[in-house]
């Protein structure tokens, strides 16, 4: 069943002010999910709406939430970072906005069985496409441990990630880790003790990475991105939410390419690569959601908001 899926819409009036809708827009939400910012966008507007999502529990509970627009929104299958590929094939060249959220809903959070929560007992899955092959089960349990430590401690930014990897590979030689909390009871055996009573759990780290590994995902942001520019209309907006470090790095650094920023070496004299600017960036630094917000949704707490525009 469906109809329990909640995700609660993180920063929703700063997405929807930012976005600057227009009466008769085309908007896509590229991660549309519970669909709680598609259902505002199409609100406030007259217009067209197409949300992609990888999920497929997702893309059912959004049509039943958007089911009162009719016509006025089409639902796609697809990863954010096929967007281009989405609008061609559905004849459509230009749109108005487009929303990128690349949190992981409260919906896949809290369902046991995606195995995404290292606070329930599940298999370990963590695919939110789940017609993929490759799911956490695999990288844990048949991956190198020097693959293992790379995915801990790059996608993770995890400190201990020699100690974790090698926790896990001696863990699976008696018997394969098969569900999230032996896997997280491993993780936290393998910390120095001062480790294991911080704010955050000791295994919280290695499960983003391991999430991250299984579904590509900062592989999808810069092809988003770059795509999204490329079918805005000019003055047409594009706001991405992201909820760590990596991500955020990734969406400033593409932001600040697509605005135009020189590429060239420091040591080049020059000016050679004659970058043209066709986004310009409306958010000096990332916009964080106020206080009132994450008080009521605290999983709110570490999202960033950045705004470009076409120019």
């Amino acid at each position: 069943m469906d109809t329990d899926f909640c995700h609660e819409p993180v920063m929703l009036k700063e997405v929807i002010d930012w976005l600057c809708i227009s009466k008769n827009g085309i908007y896509v939400d590229g991660t549309v999910g519970g669909a709680g910012h598609a259902y505002e966008i199409l609100k406030a507007t007259n217009g067209f709406l197409i949300g992609i999502d990888c999920d497929d529990e997702a893309l059912r509970a959004a049509e039943k939430r958007l089911a009162e627009f009719g016509s006025r929104k089409v639902l796609v299958k697809a990863n954010f970072a096929e967007l281009g590929s989405v609008l061609e094939n559905l004849q459509i060249k230009k749109v108005d906005g487009v929303l990128l959220d690349m949190g992981v809903s409260s919906h896949q959070l809290d369902r046991a069985e995606r195995g995404f929560s290292f606070n329930q007992l599940a298999p370990l899955d963590m695919r939110m496409d789940r017609s993929l092959k490759l799911s956490a089960y695999d990288i844990v349990n048949s991956f190198a441990q020097k693959d293992l430590e790379r995915i801990i401690r790059t996608f993770g930014e995890e400190k201990m990630a020699s100690r974790v990897a090698r926790a896990i590979s001696q863990k699976r030689r008696s018997s394969p880790l098969e569900t999230t909390v032996e896997l997280a009871a491993v993780i936290a055996s393998a910390m120095p003790a001062k480790f294991r009573w911080q704010r955050i759990h000791p295994a919280t780290r290695t499960f983003q990475a391991i999430r991250i590994a299984v579904n590509n995902e900062l592989d999808s942001i810069k092809p988003a991105i770059d795509s999204a520019a490329s079918v805005l209309n000019r003055g047409g907006r594009i706001a991405v939410i992201s909820f760590h470090s990596l991500e955020d790095r990734i969406v400033k650094n593409e932001f600040r390419a697509l605005q135009g920023a020189c590429s060239c070496p420091k040591d080049v004299p020059i000016c050679t690569c004659k970058r043209e600017a066709i986004l310009k960036v409306l958010t000096k630094k990332a916009l964080i959601p106020a206080a009132a917000e994450t008080e009521a949704n605290p999983r709110s707490r570490s999202a960033k908001l950045r705004v470009a525009q076409r120019v």
